[in-house]
């Protein structure tokens, strides 16, 4: 969801993508719930599919914004260096800095569980929007 929100916030001069840490999902659609809380929003991610995060993406993206703090020590792990570290964050320090908030896992409840991942989501990308469409 965090994809598909975040590009249809920033300009078409931001490049928005997303990708796991694990390779459990590689070339599937996003959860089912995923795909109909976002259309309840008017955004339609069925075009996108699932791929693993590579050493690749510190070269291709100027910034890195990780779901969770064990997303975080996975990503800054494959850093080759303290610039490639740099890039990483945590979505949510958008909205709570410097407390590590982690986005809370959706996948074992229902519905309700996706649309307040998709509120939390929403209001940290329209944060990150705004900063990278200054730069």
């Amino acid at each position: 969801m965090a994809e598909g929100i975040l590009d249809a916030k920033t300009s078409d001069q931001v490049m928005v993508d997303s990708a796991g840490t694990s390779n459990y999902h590689i070339g599937d659609l996003p959860d089912r719930r995923s795909i109909d809380e976002a259309k309840k929003h008017g955004l339609d991610i069925t075009d996108q599919r699932g791929r693993q995060f590579s050493v690749r993406d510190f070269d291709v993206f100027d910034r890195i914004y990780v779901m969770d703090n064990a997303n975080y020590r996975d990503v800054v792990a494959l850093a080759r260096n303290d610039q490639d570290k740099e890039k990483v964050s945590l979505i949510l320090e958008a909205i709570f800095p410097g407390e590590r908030v982690d986005v809370p896992d959706p996948y074992q409840g229902g519905p309700k569980n996706f649309e307040k991942v998709y509120h939390m989501l929403d209001e940290a990308c329209k944060v990150i929007a705004k900063e990278l469409d200054r730069t």
